[in-house]
């Protein structure tokens, strides 16, 4: 990535906060309503002015680790994005399979990657520390530590009697919520916040605002951070907003685009997978044709992605551009269906380097195409892309250096990082390395041990930052 990937801290935390809601089942808005209420919470708790911007804080990033558990989620509720909707309002059916065991591993994979998120924005370590804690409860019966009492940092509690209270409004209505707040009460959070918040729950839900820009402290951060999050929703796709973002930009240095519009495509590129948070693994993964109302959740995706205009008002050009990533000439594309007259350079780059950039990349049901059958499938749909977008693209992709360089890893290590990383098995990673499962489980352990990292979603990002991916 280029100096033009830095964005503030307080854009990447809205961005971040943003995919957290889609992911969670949340309307947009949702992270931001909770954290005035965490803000509101605090202060009723008689917290310093510090700890209430941490309260802010842990509500705002709560969710940014959701990316990286929503396979596991997938697995046990079928739907991630609507069984964790569900969960959150205390909606799950009869019969679920979310225990306590087999949410113990996904909330030690939440807790590390949104304590290392917190860490990458520069945050304070007090915003690090209670999202590293984020699901204990005063009783000792939280995840993933099983912490109990001030030995849990207050930022915990404000934070979730705030998503709580917002989230059991919206489902149950007021009187209803704080029901089920108050029998939480002692064992969720100290009984002491549910009683100081009860007089003010209704004062405090009519006065938040789930537009409202909350500041947020520390410097510039890489864009593709936001990128490198939203993909840890589907493994094998880890990386892919890099790659399209680089073809894009040198595609249009090469094309004589001015470089404001580079600038503008490569963020773009950065970006316009970010609506996938919102459409569940199970879609993601079919491999034959998707069903009629899977393929309308699909076409829903630049929808989302150009809603965080509205979020991050910073990067709004670079979220209309890149809602345009699946338009085609023929107005074929989606959401909007637009046609060639409507399509800029800019438009049908991205939607050239996007194209490209997945049929030259491995999924779970094929094989990466070679560059000469991936130029003979995009030519053949001379109606649908642009020829000049797509031999810029061919001539930028043939450009670019190689990825995937080995950094503080051995070669070996590297390679094992990158098969396991994208969704390899154990089992498949040994076969095609001609090892044991047994040496790939050690170097698994001595590849955590190196980027100091416990999960593999953690040890993603920071591979990705690193470009060993």
């Amino acid at each position: 990535m280029t100096q033009h990937d830095m964005v503030t801290a307080a854009d990447a935390v809205a961005a971040l906060a943003t995919i957290g809601d889609l992911a969670m089942g949340q309307p947009p808005g949702h992270s931001v309503r909770v954290a005035q209420l965490a803000g509101h919470v605090a202060e009723a708790d008689g917290a310093a002015p510090d700890a209430i911007v941490t309260a802010r804080l842990v509500a705002l990033l709560r969710w940014s680790g959701s990316t990286a558990t929503a396979p596991g989620f997938a697995a046990l509720l079928g739907d991630d994005v609507a069984g964790r909707g569900a969960m959150l309002a205390r909606m799950l059916p009869a019969g679920h399979r979310l225990t306590f065991a087999n949410a113990l591993p996904l909330a030690r994979v939440h807790c590390e990657v949104a304590g290392d998120i917190a860490r990458r924005l520069g945050l304070p370590f007090a915003v690090e520390e209670a999202l590293r804690h984020l699901f204990e409860h005063a009783n000792g019966n939280g995840l993933p530590a099983r912490l109990h009492g001030d030995a849990v940092p207050a930022a915990v509690f404000h934070a979730a009697l705030a998503g709580d209270l917002d989230v059991l409004t919206r489902a149950h209505g007021l009187p209803a919520a704080l029901r089920v707040i108050g029998r939480l009460a002692g064992r969720k959070y100290p009984a002491h916040l549910v009683k100081n918040m009860v007089p003010h729950a209704r004062d405090w839900l009519d006065t938040v605002d789930d537009a409202a820009l909350l500041a947020v402290p520390g410097g510039d951060v890489p864009l593709a951070l936001v990128a490198d999050v939203l993909e840890l929703k589907l493994p094998w796709l880890a990386g892919h907003a890099r790659r399209v973002a680089a073809v894009a930009r040198d595609a249009a240095a090469l094309s004589g685009l001015p470089a404001a519009v580079q600038r503008c495509l490569e963020r773009a590129a950065l970006l316009h997978g970010a609506g996938r948070a919102a459409v569940p693994c199970m879609v993601w993964n079919r491999p034959g044709l998707l069903r009629k109302a899977e393929r309308e959740q699909v076409r829903h995706v630049p929808y989302w992605t150009v809603r965080l205009a509205d979020r991050v008002p910073a990067l709004a050009d670079e979220a209309h551009l890149a809602a345009h990533a699946y338009e085609r000439l023929d107005g074929s594309g989606y959401f909007r269906g637009l046609t060639a007259q409507a399509l800029t350079p800019a438009h049908r780059l991205l939607a050239a380097a996007a194209a490209w950039t997945a049929l030259r990349s491995p999924r779970p049901w094929r094989a990466p195409y070679e560059p000469a059958a991936a130029t003979a499938l995009l030519a053949a749909q001379a109606g649908r892309f642009d020829r000049r977008a797509v031999e810029a693209v061919i001539a930028a992709a043939a450009r670019l250096p190689a990825t995937g360089r080995a950094g503080p890893l051995s070669e070996r290590e590297a390679d094992v990082l990158r098969r396991i990383g994208t969704g390899d098995s154990l089992a498949n990673v040994a076969r095609a390395l001609r090892i044991s499962t047994g040496a790939v489980r050690t170097h698994l352990d001595t590849i955590y041990g190196t980027l100091g990292c416990a999960t593999r979603p953690a040890a993603m990002l920071k591979a990705l930052a690193l470009g060993l991916i």
